[in-house]
């Protein structure tokens, strides 16, 4: 059975400051970085690195940084679901400051672009799907939709947010401020029931050095999973990686309460890294996750 993780690839420009500026103020840089990122390819690499059988779907432009995505992802994932379109490859900039805490814009012209519903192949019965919010609403919510009347298990990461409604899925994860947008309410346990009551069976909010909270549909009881204890450098990422082990774990058969567990403590490890892509833990790190005492925090 495969993870089909259906989203964006864009190269990552990172710039790590003493301080974010303000609004209308230069700042000089520390150091910088270029690598790969955008939130479907970082939940795929994290997700395949928990050994599931991820089948990834983006979209590239016909330019210099798509060569430079193609390369830096062959070691990775099976490169045969990216398509390449008229359009610029999607960039990120990313500004890091000294205490870990990130900002970030992005061009999104290719995923904007993006219908993966035009290939041949979609998630079926026993398979999973893992979409974030980098496409158009209106394409997401087909997606989702058509995994689901397949039988398929759908798990959405609704960032970046949108003005569209979230669409009925198995399982949603957003953070805080996301969950504050779409539940309107600040209490993350709250929230949590609000989103599985409204359209998620299931529902993980996370909480940055806080852990994860969930409420699973088979017991409707909000449950909270506290993270290692670590020193951040970069946070830039860290959702990424814990919802795409989170969904590898998923698809190797694990229940919410142990994948969620998993993903806390990989992203623990990713903030302790620079970068986005390349903070994600290795396959022997998340291996031990999986079958060491992570399993231990449900």
């Amino acid at each position: 059975m495969a993870l089909y993780v259906v989203g964006n690839v864009c190269v990552d420009d990172t710039f790590y400051v003493d301080r974010l500026p303000r609004p209308g103020e230069t700042v000089n840089t520390v150091a910088t970085a270029r690598g790969v990122g955008g939130k479907g390819a970082n939940q795929a690499v994290a997700a395949a690195r928990t050994g599931a059988d991820v089948v990834f779907r983006a979209a590239l432009g016909a330019d210099p940084d798509a060569v430079f995505v193609r390369a830096a992802l062959t070691a990775e994932l099976s490169l045969n679901g990216l398509v390449v379109l008229d359009t610029p490859t999607d960039r990120s900039t990313i500004l890091v400051d000294r205490a870990g805490e990130n900002v970030v814009v992005t061009a999104a012209a290719s995923a904007r672009a993006f219908d993966p519903m035009e290939l041949s192949s979609w998630p079926g019965r026993g398979d999973h799907l893992l979409m974030q919010g980098n496409l158009a609403p209106d394409i997401t919510k087909a997606c989702l939709d058509a995994a689901r009347d397949r039988g398929a298990t759908t798990v959405f990461n609704p960032s970046p947010l949108g003005s569209a409604p979230v669409p009925e899925v198995d399982v949603i994860i957003v953070n805080t401020i996301e969950a504050e947008a779409l539940a309107g309410c600040t209490d993350p346990a709250e929230a949590a029931r609000r989103l599985s009551r409204d359209g998620a069976a299931s529902a993980v909010v996370t909480l940055g050095a806080g852990g994860a909270m969930f409420i699973a549909w088979q017991t409707k009881q909000v449950e909270r999973v506290a993270a290692p204890v670590v020193t951040a450098i970069d946070t830039s990422g860290a959702g990424d990686v814990f919802a795409g082990v989170m969904s590898g774990c998923l698809a190797h058969g694990l229940p919410l309460s142990d994948a969620v567990a998993v993903g806390v403590r990989a992203a623990a490890i990713a903030v302790t890294r620079r970068g986005t892509l390349a903070a994600c833990p290795s396959r022997s790190e998340i291996a031990a996750l999986i079958g060491g005492p992570s399993r231990k925090f449900s």
